[in-house]
This record gives C-alpha cells, structure tokens and sequence, in this order.
C-alpha cells in the first residue's frame, strides 16, 4: 500500500481507494496508506493490438480489459489499479456506474475476495444476500427490507471473503441503491430529488447513509429471488450440488472466473462457504408488487431458522 495522494480518497468495499476522478457515490476518506489507484491512461493501442479472440473483455492472469462505447476503455490490473481512458464527451455519471460495477468486481476477483451479484441486508447481526437475474427484483426486496427498519451493506456488488475459521463475512460497500420508478412510487418516494441513471433515465441512484451499516458481519444466507407467473410466493430450501450452482450463477462477473484461472479459488471457497450458509429460492409473481410481502416472509423464515438452531 502507498500513501494517498490523489485528488479523491475513498473508503468502499474494505478498500482504501485513491482516485484521480470524483466519484461521488463513495464516502471520502482519510487514509495514509492506498489498496486500489484510479487513474487515467492512454489505452486505446492495447486495447487495439488485442488478441482477435479477446472481442468484448481482454483477459490474462491479473489483466482486465474492456470498452464501453461512448464512454471509455477501462484496464483493471493486479487488485491494485484502475486505469481509465475517457472518450471525448463521455459522461461522468456513466464512467463511475462501471468504475463501481465490472471495475470493482474485477479487483475484488484479483484480491482473492469472491464478488456476489446482489444486494446485502443485515437482519438482527447477520448478513442475507439477495441474488437473482437482472430485473428480478434485489434492489426492491431490499429496500422493503429497509423500510422494516433493517440495514444496507452492499446494493449490486457484494464483497465476501472467509475467516480462518471458516466463517463467511460480508464487507459493506457504499451507501448507495439503485431502483426503478415504479419502486420509488410504491414506497412513496419523490424521484424528483434523485439522479437518474445513465441511459436508464427510469432508474434512479438512492442514498441511504440513514439505513446503511459500515460494519463488516457474518454471511448467513443467500436468498434467490425469481419472477413467476403464478399468484403465491414461495420460498424452500435449496441442497445438494444446487447450492453450488447457485453460488457460482450470481457471482458478479463468473465468466471472467475461468480466464482469470480462478476455478480452483471459487470452488475451494464456495465448499467453505456452503458449510455455513443457509440457501433459498424465493418465488414472485410479476402481476403484482409483493416486495413487502417478500421481506415479511423472510424475517419469518429467519425468525423460525433461529429457533431452530
């Protein structure tokens, strides 16, 4: 680690990071020491001369690569640098929705530190992960869960690494969530207030510094959330090698996994994780908005899993 000297100093995702770009949605820090740099590069001849069967992402060892049209040429190496080389009339708001996205997920994977696809609730000490496709529904579900009165640690990436003991801890990211108009309007929230996310002019960046928790705590479940077209929720238990498989379908990013040589890392600490983790799929129907009924469902389910321990 080196001192910081950039124009920005952050703290997120257990990371001390130095940037040379603001990026609004991380709390400043003050830090002697740096784990991740942002800075800006000239790209474009790497990015060029890159293999021809390395189209969309340039990936080796501790090497990402890859360009966002309009926007810029992003190089993660290392765990320790972010290189950005902006287009010329790229918009900021969009360069920092993939510096704190594919970005992070990458140096998170180059740190050994596995990265979940969801959002992170804290509910009486421990951490829930809410995990599903995109537009199943986390970022809600969450959110419902806030208004009960419970805490954010994680809204899109989740960093989660394993104690010596074998335990599963969750690091809390930023106070930010990402959710739709329709949600904002069923919670009663004003989008007049809020930022638009780029090119999803419908979706809107949250703060939550109120209902976010800076404390690292353990992982104690992961909830799949799917859409369904019947009328009930659901939610059961999921065993044996799905619990595998539902690990690896929503780590953020898990077709880099492979060509960064990380399936031995994943498995090994998937296996550990399993060992502590309780797992569920949760069922919604698309008719209708449920996401307070979700969140109820799932404070009971937890209520009657700790009687049960």
């Amino acid at each position: 680690m080196k001192e910081c000297t950039a124009s920005y100093c952050y703290e997120a995702f257990g990371l001390s990071i130095s940037s040379e770009m603001e990026i609004q949605e991380l709390p400043a820090a003050t830090m002697l020491n740096t784990d991740v740099f942002i800075a800006r590069k000239a790209l474009k001849f790497i990015w060029e001369n890159r293999p021809i069967n390395q189209k969309y992402f340039y990936i080796k060892d501790d090497f990402v690569m890859f360009e966002i049209e309009d926007t810029a040429i992003f190089l993660i190496e290392n765990g320790t640098h972010i290189y950005v080389d902006a287009f010329h009339d790229s918009k900021h708001d969009q360069i920092c929705l993939f510096l704190l996205g594919t970005c992070m997920g990458s140096i998170l994977m180059q740190r050994k530190i596995l990265p979940l696809h969801g959002s992170a609730v804290a509910i009486k000490g421990k951490v829930y992960a809410i995990v599903g496709d995109s537009g199943a529904g986390k970022s809600t579900l969450a959110s419902a869960l806030l208004q009960k009165g419970y805490k954010l640690l994680s809204d899109d990436v989740i960093p989660v690494t394993v104690t010596e003991q074998g335990i599963p801890m969750v690091t809390p990211a930023y106070p930010q969530q990402k959710l739709w108009i329709e949600s904002l309007h069923q919670f009663g929230m004003d989008s007049a207030r809020l930022r638009p996310i780029i090119q999803r002019e419908t979706k809107f960046a949250v703060p939550v510094t109120e209902q976010f928790l800076n404390e690292k705590l353990p992982l104690a479940g992961v909830i799949e959330l799917v859409k369904t077209d019947e009328d009930t929720i659901d939610m059961k238990p999921i065993h044996n090698l799905e619990r595998f498989q539902l690990l690896f379908a929503h780590t953020y990013r898990k077709s880099f996994i492979e060509r960064l040589g990380l399936v031995q890392w994943h498995f090994t600490l998937s296996a550990k994780m399993l060992n502590q983790l309780s797992l569920y799929q949760l069922k919604r129907p698309v008719q209708s908005f449920t996401a307070n009924e979700l969140a109820d469902l799932i404070i009971t389910t937890i209520q009657k899993e700790s009687v049960h321990v």
